[in-house]
Order: structure tokens, then sequence, then C-alpha cells
């Protein structure tokens, strides 16, 4: 359980209450020291997983706890970035992305229980959704309310980010589905 992978796993989520402290420090450059603390965590992400896989230590352990890592940090810095940037434009995207991880993890834990979890384990779409999530939030992060250019390309980024987020919910649906028709009957 103490390896490499679940160690750096451990630390992504050790860094959240870092992340958040250095975002409301009343510093001229706080939003991108937050902005480095969220990339390093994301960058952290893709090691453990290529550890893991290339020395062959991945565990049950870290398969459960990289997942919500991810989601906790992304949480976070999606609720930080909506009461900063103050809009709808971003209220919308942060939105889908949080209900689908909650929608995600409930399925998971019913298929799960139902003995089926392997039929929502993550993909690789999943891992790009994850991706496309971090770096629209490192934008996000750097990009100070009423700065145009890099505003808009995160805003353009949280919506890739969603759409993602949209299409990768509906197909863990759909692989679900059979499975979970033979158990909403009863």
């Amino acid at each position: 359980m103490w390896n490499l992978p679940n160690l750096l796993t451990l630390l992504r989520i050790a860094l959240i209450p870092v992340f958040v402290s250095v975002f409301y420090m009343s510093s001229e450059f706080s939003n991108i020291a937050a902005a480095a603390i969220f990339a390093f965590a994301a960058i952290t992400d893709w090691i453990d997983g290529y550890v893991a896989r290339r020395m062959g230590l991945a565990t049950s352990f870290g398969e459960f706890l990289d997942p919500v890592a991810d989601k906790l940090i992304v949480v976070v810095a999606l609720i930080m970035l909506v009461e900063v940037h103050g809009t709808l434009l971003i209220a919308v995207p942060a939105m889908i992305i949080i209900g689908r991880e909650i929608v995600i993890s409930a399925l998971r834990e019913w298929m799960s229980k139902i003995g089926s979890p392997n039929v929502v384990a993550v993909s690789f779409a999943g891992k790009i959704k994850t991706w496309a999530q971090m770096i629209a939030v490192v934008v996000l992060l750097v990009a100070e309310p009423g700065e145009t250019g890099l505003v808009l390309l995160g805003y353009f980024a949280i919506y890739v980010a969603a759409v993602l987020t949209i299409s990768t919910m509906v197909s863990y649906l759909r692989q679900a589905m059979p499975h979970l028709s033979d158990h909403l009957e009863q």
C-alpha cells in the first residue's frame, strides 16, 4: 500500500489545503502560485499512474484513491474559480463537472454493490476528461478576471472539459445500463 504511486496520490490530497491557502493569500502572485501547485498536483497524477503501470505497483487502494484525489482537487478548484470569476459562464460548466462526478461515483458504488465493478472502470476518455479539466483549471487560476485573452481561453477550455465530462458520463451510463436494468425492478 505504501508504494511510490500511492504516496504521490496521498501527496496530491495533502496539497489541497496548501493550494487553497496559497490561493487566498493576499499576494499579487497568489493566483500564479496556486496554479503552480495545482499543476504540480496534476503532474503527480500522471507520474503515479505511469510508475504504477511501468513498475507493476498498481494496487486496489491506488485504483480507488487516485480518482478520488483527482475529483477532490478539481472540485475544490472549481468552487474557488466560481467565486473569483463570479459568472454564469464558469458556474454552468462547474456544476456540470461536479454533478457528473457525483453521478459517476454513485454509479460506481452501485455497480460494485451488484457485483459488476469493472463495468464503469476508468476509461481512456475519462483520463482525457480529467486532463482537460486540469488544464482548464490551471488557465483559469492564472487568468485574472477582466484579463480578456486568458479568461476567454480558460472559458473555452472549461467548456471543452464540460463537453468531455458529459460525453464520458453518457458512455459510462450506457455501459452500466444492461447491468442496472436487471436490478432496477428488485
